[in-house]
């Protein structure tokens, strides 16, 4: 049981060090080329953990060689567009000015089905409405209606809007987040005063406090997402 634990613990770093080494795509946003990678390293780490008489050395440097393939041929695709567009392809206009354009869908063996299906994840019912559709190398389709179409905005009626940044967990689950105190330049005594002017005593009851750019702070209590958990 002991050789069992130590292989399955082994392979599972492994993979996943392959796999951070990689990089960050989410699954729907990888190519053709780091898919079957991925692929393979998954059924790679697999071999080791079922067939205990094959070296465990030897499932391991085939991960970490497909890995090494996967990060040089993404260097390469860098570097030379040439590359880029036979590993990972080219997006495709799929729909122009409202009109379908037939011999791109045909070259990519995408159907009127699969095309109407995007449009309405997209929530685009009526293709007239679309200016361009394009197919991009993952599959996902991008869309961009035409003006007369597109929801209004503030720029649209001339309403000036207030700077919107991004929002900072000052507090995680009763523990302060010191990265992003020192991002702020604040200290543990300005969260904690902040916290009391919301009457909240104890920071280990707290579930989450977030700063935003206005200086507004949110704070919700432990006891509050229990509450809503025992509701649903």
């Amino acid at each position: 049981m002991l050789h069992v634990l130590v292989r399955a613990v082994t392979v599972y770093f492994v993979v996943l060090a392959a796999m951070r080494i990689m990089g960050k795509r989410e699954i729907g946003n990888l190519s053709p080329f780091d898919l079957v990678v991925a692929i393979m390293i998954a059924e790679l780490g697999a071999i080791p953990l079922q067939e205990h008489d094959i070296p465990l050395l030897h499932g391991l440097a085939s991960i970490v060689v497909l890995a090494a393939v996967q990060v040089g041929v993404a260097l390469l695709c860098l570097k030379f567009p040439g590359v880029r567009r036979v590993v990972i392809g080219e997006p495709t206009v799929i729909i122009e000015d409202g009109r379908v354009m037939g011999t791109n869908m045909r070259k990519l063996r995408y159907n009127i089905n699969d095309l109407l299906s995007q449009l309405r994840d997209k929530n685009v019912f009526n293709i007239s409405d679309v200016e361009f559709a394009v197919l991009e190398p993952s599959g996902d389709l991008s869309i961009l209606l035409k003006s007369q179409r597109r929801p209004v905005t503030p720029h649209d009626l001339s309403v000036p809007t207030e700077y919107e940044g991004a929002v900072f967990p000052l507090v995680a689950d009763g523990k302060i987040l010191y990265r992003y105190l020192k991002m702020l330049d604040l200290t543990v005594k300005d969260v904690v005063d902040r916290l009391l002017e919301k009457d909240v005593h104890n920071l280990e009851d707290v579930f989450l406090a977030s700063l935003d750019t206005a200086g507004e702070l949110y704070v919700t209590m432990k006891d509050e997402v229990s509450r809503d958990e025992l509701e649903r």
